[in-house]
């Protein structure tokens, strides 16, 4: 991954290039901090989605997974049951796959049994001293997100690899891996 000018002309992860979706998910989302026990749950769940498809995919059906997993309020898809299951897969505006559903609704029941304990165990991954990867060493995994995988299974979160952690860390700016020369600023 390098830096290239977006339509602006500021530098950025030539990732987020590639289309409008993710250009406004990169400069405005992407590495900022998420603290809310919601909020990490959103994206552990979008996370698990993500596994095995294209992030573009997820994000363009990001608002139709909100209305389908209650806007991701642990306790109401807590609640979930067979029939949930069933309309969540006849749902054209999420990814129907009954394994990251059922997950997603397991997870939830964890969450929302955790409560805050969910947000502290996840957000003591932070690694705010961490520089900047240079364009070519973004990593897919560390050794952090590989433990924070363990302690979130250890906890019966399913779904939920070294890979899947990582995406998660960088998402809610648990590490900032917008690439060194990129103009977006994390603050936090």
């Amino acid at each position: 991954m390098s830096v290239l000018p977006g339509p602006d002309g500021r530098l950025r992860c030539a990732w987020a290039l590639g289309a409008p979706d993710y250009l406004a998910y990169h400069d405005d989302e992407w590495g900022r901090p998420v603290t809310s026990v919601s909020g990490l749950y959103e994206r552990l769940t979008l996370e698990a989605f993500q596994s095995g498809l294209a992030w573009i995919t997820i994000l363009r059906k990001r608002e139709g997974f909100r209305q389908a997993f209650a806007g991701f309020d642990p306790a109401v898809v807590a609640g979930f049951g067979e029939a949930d299951v069933e309309r969540l897969m006849a749902d054209p505006g999420i990814v129907r796959n009954r394994a990251k559903i059922e997950a997603a609704v397991a997870n939830a029941r964890v969450v929302d049994a955790l409560g805050a304990e969910f947000a502290e165990l996840v957000l003591g991954y932070r690694q705010p001293d961490r520089p900047r990867p240079a364009p070519d060493q973004v990593p897919a995994s560390t050794p952090a997100s590989a433990a924070l995988a363990k302690a979130l299974k250890a906890h019966g979160i399913r779904f939920v690899g070294p890979t899947t952690a990582y995406a998660l860390m960088q998402a809610v700016g648990l590490v900032d891996d917008h690439v060194q020369g990129c103009s977006v600023v994390i603050e936090g």
